[in-house]
């Protein structure tokens, strides 16, 4: 199924090609009737015509790349969902064949039921950002607005980290500013803020120290989350809110992900009317992130 997005690209090239072909057809046309009497107008014509084919030449190319690029961050994407996917199912497969096949002890049994249990959470985890992402791009879905206390929705978010990654409140703390409210989506920053820390849990080295902060800038409210994990190049900290981008190398590719969190928390800051970013000194020196979002009136 063709999606709007796609049929309007593919609409804008075909009139560009119509266009292309007309203007060019009109100088060739030109050319012919006025070339026995102006020889100025034809070589002014020549020129035109040949800055034209160029252009589109260099549009078409372009078009090209990006599509070419854009299909290997789907199939990166698709790799990575399929992992995410396999991975906690296999798992829960191997606990449940063990339990069905041989006599095992209370204990190990109730150990089992928790990673099962933990791998049931990541699987639920890696679907709801997909579908996520799939409701972030339907412009007909509307805000569900309501007043928020920032402090409260953010403590639960770390708590929730904690528990799930088994990190020390020391390692993952909260600095609140003054109490704040916001008018917003309590689904949608909730999740923005999730992903923030857990990415800066996930991308943060073995001994994790995160702090999140919240203070006021005049009618913004600002969230900022500071890793000292693997850092970002500066050529990339703009790319990495982009959907299905995950930074190339060695070390990213050690850390399991979608590419689909950060392009979240951006489309969640855009919803609201606000802004995300982020700022690194460069690889291996820890990264920031930026979550700014209207104060309540």
């Amino acid at each position: 199924m063709v999606t709007a997005g796609r049929r309007k690209s593919i609409a804008f090239y075909i009139a560009l090609g119509a266009c292309l072909i007309s203007v060019i057809l009109v100088l060739y046309i030109g050319w012919v009737l006025l070339s026995w009497r102006h020889g100025v107008l034809l070589t002014l014509l020549g020129i035109l015509l040949l800055i034209i084919v160029i252009a589109g030449v260099v549009l078409n190319t372009i078009s090209l790349v990006r599509e070419i690029h854009r299909n290997e961050q789907k199939d990166a994407f698709i790799n990575a969902v399929t992992h995410e996917l396999k991975t906690p199912v296999a798992s829960i497969r191997l606990y449940l064949e063990t339990l069905q096949t041989r006599a095992v002890d209370e204990e190990k049994r109730k150990e089992f039921y928790r990673i099962m249990l933990e791998d049931s959470d990541r699987l639920l985890a890696t679907i709801e950002q997909i579908l996520r992402t799939g409701r972030m791009g339907a412009a007909s879905r509307k805000l569900n607005l309501v007043r928020i206390d920032l402090g409260p929705l953010v403590e639960e978010c770390l708590a929730r980290s904690r528990t799930l990654h088994a990190i020390p409140p020391e390692s993952l703390a909260f600095h609140p500013g003054p109490p704040v409210s916001i008018l917003a989506d309590l689904d949608e920053v909730s999740a923005a803020i999730s992903n923030l820390v857990e990415n800066a849990v996930k991308y943060s080295a073995k001994d994790v120290n995160v702090r999140v902060e919240t203070e006021l800038a005049g009618r913004y409210v600002l969230l900022r989350v500071k890793d000292a994990g693997m850092g970002i190049p500066k050529t990339e900290l703009k790319r990495v809110f982009k959907r299905f981008h995950r930074v190339p190398g060695p070390l990213t590719a050690r850390v399991k992900g979608t590419g689909l969190g950060l392009y979240i928390v951006r489309s969640v800051a855009k919803r609201h009317g606000g802004r995300a970013w982020a700022e690194s000194e460069g690889t291996g020196r820890g990264s920031t992130f930026f979550l700014e979002l209207p104060v309540a009136k």
